[in-house]
């Protein structure tokens, strides 16, 4: 059921992106990564984070994965990381995609949808920026080249603060 509401979002919010303030404690979670390791949010304060909601099913999300490596690997001197979260209920498709589309930063499997559904991720690709303090600070729905350039920008005022 959620996957088909992600995927009609998708297809509405593909058009356009809702980039927007948000505030509150980004909530905390761990999961498991694509290495086999836990991933705890908490346990990178002091980072910003960049984290992508992402599936294999979304041609937008697959646009956007070299870009956000980029992203990652240029900022990352600066304490920044990029989280990838990907929300397939099997993870060997995100596994496969990865394979094409190599990523240095972090894939998460959120394969319960529990993580999504406490972010109130209701698009495909959703990103959630958080700043040092872990609060949550921007939110951007949907992909279209050039958003990249919005996250650049959202990036270096993070880290600046």
């Amino acid at each position: 059921m959620l996957k088909s509401l992600l995927i009609a979002a998708t297809l509405v919010v593909s058009q356009w992106s809702l980039a927007a303030g948000i505030e509150g404690p980004a909530p905390d979670f761990t999961l498991k990564t694509n290495s086999g390791e836990n991933y705890r949010l908490s346990e990178h304060r002091g980072e910003v984070l960049l984290i992508n909601f992402w599936a294999s099913w979304c041609g937008p999300c697959r646009q956007e994965m070299p870009l956000l490596d980029e992203i990652h690997q240029k900022y990352s001197k600066l304490g920044f990381s990029v989280l990838g979260v990907n929300v397939d209920e099997d993870s060997s498709m995100a596994d496969k995609i990865l394979k094409d589309i190599p990523v240095s930063f972090p894939i998460l499997y959120d394969q319960s949808s529990e993580i999504s559904a406490l972010y109130n991720v209701d698009a495909m690709p959703t990103t959630v920026m958080v700043d040092r303090n872990g609060n949550m600070r921007v939110l951007h729905r949907g992909y279209k080249p050039g958003y990249e350039d919005l996250y650049i920008k959202d990036i270096k005022k993070l880290v600046r603060e």
